[in-house]
């Protein structure tokens, strides 16, 4: 997959704008975020985030494809993102200084992105007496159906999300939704 600085920056600008927010005016860090989001989505097939270590698992990456997750908690609460990619209003216009936002990815997926990113990756061989390739191993997510109590999208994910895509509710507003054998089981 190809992808060009300009469409990485075009895709972000879109964003940034759509809630309200901006990219880090400073342009030399902004050249390195995007570049290191078009760097990741050759790599991977996905813009995961460029300040953090991705594992090329996608089910283990998804909470921090750009995007990710933590961005809109980060932003209300420092006024940026972990990675400083997008900012509010006030460090736009230079207001305030770009803040050192804390680490938000639970350290469980951190470990669990850093096992997968440093493992070798099992490669398929050929059994002799039957010709067959053996089984590629998949790393098992305990993945749940989350929906947002105010508008009632539905996610299939380990957790839910830290705000709803759709109405920007916090995560608070989801709830697991579990299936009639889970009740009687």
């Amino acid at each position: 997959m190809t992808i060009t600085i300009d469409q990485v920056r075009k895709r972000a600008e879109a964003d940034a704008k759509t809630y309200g927010l901006y990219l880090i005016p400073d342009p030399d860090l902004l050249q390195a975020f995007l570049e290191g989001l078009k760097t990741n989505e050759e790599r991977y097939g996905y813009p995961s985030c460029p300040c953090r270590l991705a594992s090329g698992v996608f089910e283990l990456d998804r909470d921090i494809f750009c995007p990710c997750d933590y961005r809109d908690p980060d932003v209300a609460e420092y006024g940026s993102c972990y990675c400083r990619l997008y900012v509010n209003k006030d460090i736009y216009e230079g207001k305030k200084e770009l803040p050192l936002v804390p680490e938000r990815r639970p350290m469980n997926k951190q470990g669990r992105a850093y096992d997968a990113a440093t493992m070798p990756k099992p490669q398929p061989t050929t059994a002799p007496a039957t010709g067959k390739e053996e089984k590629e191993e998949f790393i098992q997510i305990g993945k749940k159906l989350w929906y947002c109590k105010q508008c009632g999208y539905v996610v299939f994910r380990e957790d839910p999300p830290y705000v709803c895509p759709i109405c920007k509710a916090k995560r608070e507003f989801f709830a697991e939704i579990r299936t009639k054998a889970e009740f009687t089981g």
